[in-house]
């Protein structure tokens, strides 16, 4: 014997429930059983998985997927070590406990509602049913959860974890215009960054990118290191071929259906077109390539790590889903906007650093607004903010009758006998107000401060008028928000 004493010698023991702890954080101290409370570290130690089910008795979805979840649970997922836990949006308690008696697992305890409201959030929860998969640790595996069990519902895969990139796209079959087969690695050899583009040719607003994105490439993408592998979503194979056509770039053959649906998956594309930056390793450099290629065609910032502080003119980014500060400074000449920017960045670096390992979703996403076309004009008429001329239209307009369906691209509002549309074909119509001031300069208008809180059923604050726009205030904004501090308006 060495005469090192060893943890048997000294009593020293690991219980599987002190193990369990990031459960207890997450889920408070007891969850609900069959027959009352249990000590979510006892329920949930030694798990392989553990499944956060979103549901509620009032949905019908949910109530068709619920039977068929505790058929595989009882059948085979338990025993293979997954545990469930019933995350309930039922409107009553009653409701809550007779949904519950269905099901042969665990729950979130119904009185607990900001532990679920908080849950939500964390997890992106917008719809459902919806299922978040966590490991024996707590940390997020997929929240793809019930499309992961559905696909697997015996559970030879537990505990789900996604495949990555490189290992999805290991065998892939790519083809080039002329026909020749070829990898991944042959593809991405010698370049700089791929992009997955998620496009279909029975999808309008992909035609319409699609001839842009081709002349981007062919002028300077290609030229810089870009490669291009056109992911089809195309419902037949015409239709692929065809649109394979009008493209200078690589594809993936059509025949890979699962992978292209794995791949959509895997990368978060819920919308086409999409286009999704790699490095050359097969990483995730920026999930939203379309805007960042757009503001950036001949790409001299290529590959296009994602900005602390995106511009607003770029696109809405994920204001619908992540909480997100804006700061409106349309009349600012060019170096006040500089300054409000460097002002955003210290707190616009410290959230997008949280989201390095991918564990924790993004809290605070920070755009900046600098031009008066587009969604400042209608963020600004939605948040009561002071209006600004929108620019002048490129093409010249005409009078129209108003009448039902259109929207003015100046102020947002879609009112009035007439309104002025593009004469040449453009998706744009403007009110007589904002026709008869388009283009004329508007000096004296402070720059605004706002934070959106969209997924709280349209919440926004805004820093007081007084305030200036500084590192300082910007924090203190934030910190006053945690707080429940700031007066909330309502979109």
């Amino acid at each position: 014997s060495s005469g090192v004493p060893s943890a048997l010698h000294l009593g020293w023991t690991v219980s599987a429930s002190s193990m369990a702890t990031g459960f207890v954080e997450l889920l408070g101290d007891s969850l609900q059983g069959a027959d009352g409370p249990i000590a979510t570290a006892d329920a949930l130690a030694g798990k392989k998985a553990v499944a956060l089910y979103f549901s509620a008795h009032w949905c019908p979805p949910c109530r068709g997927f619920t039977p068929m979840l505790a058929e595989w649970y009882q059948k085979d997922l338990k025993s293979k070590g997954l545990e469930v836990v019933f995350v309930s949006s039922d409107r009553s308690d009653d409701d809550f406990g007779g949904y519950f008696k269905e099901m042969p697992w665990l729950a979130l305890p119904f009185a607990d509602r900001d532990k679920k409201e908080a849950l939500s959030k964390k997890y992106g929860v917008r719809g459902i049913p919806s299922m978040v998969i966590l490991d024996g640790d707590a940390k997020t595996v997929t929240k793809e959860g019930r499309k992961a069990v559905s696909e697997d519902p015996t559970g030879e895969e537990i505990p789900w974890k996604p495949k990555p990139l490189s290992e999805l796209l290991a065998g892939a079959k790519i083809v080039s215009k002329d026909g020749r087969e070829m990898s991944i690695a042959e593809a991405a050899k010698d370049r700089v960054a791929l992009a997955l583009y998620f496009s279909a040719h029975w999808c309008p607003p992909c035609r319409a990118f699609t001839p842009k994105m081709a002349g981007w490439y062919t002028s300077d993408l290609q030229a810089k290191g870009l490669e291009v592998i056109f992911v089809s979503w195309d419902k037949e194979e015409e239709g692929f071929k065809e649109y394979f056509g009008e493209m200078p770039w690589l594809a993936l053959d059509y025949s890979e259906r699962k992978l292209s649906a794995k791949l959509g998956s895997a990368l978060g594309v819920d919308g086409i077109p999409a286009l999704v930056i790699l490095d050359k390793d097969l990483k995730l450099i920026n999930s939203e390539g379309r805007e960042a290629v757009t503001s950036d065609p001949k790409g001299e910032e290529l590959p296009w790590h994602p900005k602390p502080v995106k511009d607003l003119a770029q696109g809405p980014g994920s204001i619908n889903e992540v909480k997100t500060v804006i700061a409106y400074c349309e009349t600012q000449d060019a170096a006040q906007q500089k300054a409000i920017e460097e002002a955003l960045r210290p707190m616009a670096e410290k959230y997008l650093a949280k989201t390095s390992d991918g564990e924790d979703p993004l809290e605070f996403s920070f755009m900046i607004c600098k031009t008066t076309d587009g969604l400042s004009a209608k963020l600004r008429g939605m948040s009561g903010l002071p209006g600004l001329p929108p620019p002048p239209h490129e093409h010249p307009l005409e009078r129209m009758p108003g009448g039902d369906g259109w929207s003015c691209d100046g102020c947002g509002a879609g009112v009035g006998d007439e309104r002025f549309h593009c004469t040449q074909g453009c998706d744009l119509d403007f009110c007589s107000d904002c026709n008869a001031k388009a283009g004329k300069a508007q000096e004296g208008v402070p720059p605004v401060l706002a934070l959106y809180d969209i997924p709280d059923n349209g919440g926004f604050y805004v820093l007081p008028a007084d305030a200036e726009i500084s590192a300082a205030s910007v924090e203190k904004f934030l910190n006053d928000f945690s707080s429940g501090s700031l007066q909330r308006k309502q979109l």
